[in-house]
C-alpha cells in the first residue's frame, strides 16, 4: 500500500481539519475528478482521501491531478478492505469523523453537512435512499432482499433502518476507534455487518434521507445473476455478523496495541 503523505510518526496526530472524506475507488478514472471537485466545493475545510483499490486504469493519477490525497492499495480488496485501511489511517491521524462517499458520483456531497449534523445524536449516520427523499428504485430479487435485510437489521440494532446497504455514511471518533481495527472486509460486511458490530459495541446508529443520483460513468457492479444471488448473500452476512465475536473499542493506537 502506498500513500502520498508524510512519514508515519507512530502516534496519533492532531488535525486542523476534523473531517476526512474518503472515496473508495475502483476504475473510476472517468468520474473521480468531478467527484473530488464537488467534495471540495461542499466541504472546503475537510481533508479528502481517495483509496485506489487496485485500479487498472488511471484512477490514482487523475485523483492526484484533481488535488486529492491518494492511498494506493497493491491489489483489489473490495470496499470493506479499502475502508478499513482508510479508517485506520484516519484513526492514526487523529480525525474526529470520517464520511464515506462513492467515487462514481451517485452520492451528493452537499448532503455531507446533513450527515454531520446528525452526529450530534449518533455515532454512525447512514444516508438512506429509501427514507422518503429522491426517486431511486430497486426491483426484483434485490429489492426483496433489501426489504428483508432492513427489517431484520432494524430489529438487531434497535433502530429503524430502510437502507442498511448504503455506502454513504459518516462515523464519529467513537465509531472510528472500533472500525479502525475491527471493520469487516467481506462482501456486505462493510455495510450490513458493520452496523451490527456498531450496535454490539453500544454505538448509536441513525439514518437520514438522501437522494441517490444516477451513475455518470463506469459500469454498475450488479447484473441479473448477482441480483438473484443477493438474497443468499444477505442472509449469510447477517449470520456472520451475529456469530462474530464481540467488538472492542480500543483506546490506543496501533503502536500502543502492538
Amino acid at each position: 500500500m502506498t500513500l502520498a503523505a508524510p512519514a508515519h510518526r507512530g502516534h496519533r496526530e492532531v488535525r486542523a481539519a476534523s473531517l476526512l472524506v474518503v472515496l473508495p475507488a475502483l476504475n473510476e478514472a472517468e468520474s473521480i475528478a468531478r467527484v473530488v471537485a464537488e467534495v471540495r466545493a461542499s466541504q472546503p475545510l475537510a481533508d479528502l482521501l481517495v483509496v485506489d483499490d487496485g485500479s487498472t486504469d488511471r484512477t490514482a493519477e487523475v485523483a492526484r491531478a484533481a488535488g486529492a490525497r491518494v492511498m494506493s492499495l497493491p491489489f483489489n480488496l473490495g470496499v470493506g478492505g479499502a475502508m478499513r485501511a482508510a479508517y485506520r489511517f484516519a484513526y492514526e491521524e487523529g480525525y474526529d469523523c470520517v464520511v464515506q462517499v462513492d467515487a462514481d458520483g451517485q452520492h451528493d456531497p452537499a448532503d455531507i453537512a446533513r450527515l454531520r449534523s446528525a452526529l450530534d445524536e449518533a455515532d454512525v449516520v447512514v444516508g438512506a435512499r429509501f427514507a422518503g427523499m429522491g426517486e431511486y428504485v430497486v426491483r426484483g430479487p434485490r429489492r426483496w432482499a433489501m426489504c428483508l435485510l432492513a427489517s431484520t437489521l432494524s430489529r438487531l440494532v434497535g433502530t429503524p433502518l430502510t437502507d442498511p446497504t448504503s455506502g454513504f455514511r459518516m462515523v464519529n471518533g467513537r465509531a472510528l476507534s472500533l472500525f479502525a481495527f475491527d471493520f469487516p472486509e467481506e462482501y456486505l460486511g462493510d455495510t450490513v455487518e458493520a452496523l451490527v458490530l456498531a450496535s454490539r459495541a453500544d454505538l448509536r446508529i441513525a439514518q437520514i434521507p438522501v437522494a441517490m443520483r444516477e451513475r455518470t460513468a463506469g459500469t454498475p457492479s450488479q447484473n441479473a445473476f448477482r441480483s438473484s444471488a443477493y438474497l443468499l448473500r444477505v442472509v449469510t452476512a447477517i449470520l456472520l455478523a451475529v456469530a462474530r465475536r464481540a467488538p472492542t473499542l480500543r483506546p490506543g493506537s496501533t503502536v500502543e496495541v502492538v
